[in-house]
């Protein structure tokens, strides 16, 4: 290895194999975020720490920012009623939901005013109406069924679900999330329900929300940005960043909800994002992106490389900040993996996996000693 690792500063890097200019602020670079919210900007009632000053401070450079989720229970003004107690700025429109992105692709599929069967909370209600459709609670006459998460669905929902699906009724479910996340422990998400109709009926819905592409594109026609100049922020893999990448929208993974660097380094290539941060202050400050220096990979002055062969480690040739070693660290892991040389799933076995605990807990205690 040359005597210097370190990338030059003003060399262009590469971020999941694209090019970016050095240490650009990502609110520089796009006019557009779609912003997911439980672990982006609140986990349960609190807000994530430094979440809510950086999404003032885009909304105050100029730029559009929307908030998509999964959650089809509560309407759109629930919703901004919740992030504006927490100090968000934005208005009812700027709260995008699966309902909504469900409510839009039935309407497609129907046609204005047609009887819809609807199965979830009042966000499921909500979102037919704006569309102009007729919501109804049974399966007579229905000619659509859109189905969402609702505390209180039971039964006798389940089973007018199963009727008008059988009778032929067009199927949209809101999501498909099999758990969700309480402040009691893990509890069964809407997947899980649409599950049970999916057993009656051996029929699978339609989806609309992440990591399906409805959301994501209607979360643009909100927006009015091109995918090349939009942004998605999202804390899981499976759903936020699966759903950008096959939108083709570029994807920042903040690291303050549900997956951490485990996951992200035995992530698939699909599920991958362009941008890695600890949390959103992100935003306004320069990305350092990680560059291949020989046989290693740098990002600022953190150095990595990843030895492959019966027993894998990662070697930090050179130390930095966490986030930078952690960039390093990906790029190093995920392209050992693409190579073959090692199965993804080793990187969270044993040693390797003790490796990024201790890289989310120097994550953890940088951003303390920083906030």
């Amino acid at each position: 290895m040359d005597a210097d690792p370190a990338p030059s500063a003003s060399a262009p890097t590469r971020d999941n194999a694209r090019e970016t200019e050095p240490e650009t602020s990502l609110l520089h670079a796009y006019q557009g975020v779609v912003c997911d919210l439980d672990g982006v900007v609140y986990r349960g009632h609190e807000p994530v720490p430094h979440a809510v000053e950086a999404l003032r401070a885009a909304v105050h450079s100029g730029r559009r920012v929307v908030y998509a989720t999964n959650n089809a229970s509560r309407t759109p003004a629930q919703v901004a009623a919740q992030l504006t107690r927490l100090g968000v700025s934005l208005a009812e429109r700027d709260v995008v939901t699966s309902a909504q992105a469900g409510a839009a692709r039935v309407r497609e599929r129907v046609g204005d005013g047609a009887r819809v069967l609807a199965v979830g909370g009042e966000g499921v209600r909500a979102a037919l109406r704006e569309e102009g459709l007729v919501a109804t609670s049974e399966a007579a006459g229905a000619v659509a069924v859109l189905q969402g998460f609702g505390a209180d669905v039971g039964w006798r929902e389940l089973a007018e679900a199963a009727y008008a699906v059988q009778a032929g009724a067009v199927w949209v479910a809101t999501n498909v999330d099999a758990t969700l996340p309480t402040d009691r422990g893990t509890a069964p998400g809407n997947g899980s329900l649409v599950a049970a109709v999916r057993s009656a009926t051996g029929i699978d819905p339609d989806v609309a929300g992440k990591p399906w592409t409805p959301l994501y594109e209607l979360s643009g026609r909100r927006l009015d940005t091109d995918a090349s100049q939009t942004l998605v922020i999202g804390d899981r893999l499976d759903t936020d960043i699966a759903g950008a990448n096959a939108a083709g929208v570029d994807a920042l993974m903040v690291l303050t909800g549900v997956h951490g660097p485990a996951e992200l380094a035995a992530a698939p290539a699909e599920w991958r994002p362009r941008y890695i941060a600890a949390d959103l202050r992100c935003l306004g400050v320069g990305y350092v992106a990680p560059r291949r220096v020989d046989d290693a990979w740098a990002c600022g002055d953190a150095v990595v490389r990843v030895a492959a062969g019966d027993g894998p480690c990662i070697q930090v040739v050179c130390e930095g900040p966490a986030e930078h070693v952690l960039r390093a660290a990906l790029a190093a892991s995920w392209e050992v993996v693409d190579s073959g040389a090692i199965a993804a799933g080793s990187l969270r076995e044993a040693g390797m996996g003790r490796w990024w605990s201790r890289v989310a807990e120097r994550l953890a205690g940088d951003a303390g000693s920083s906030g």
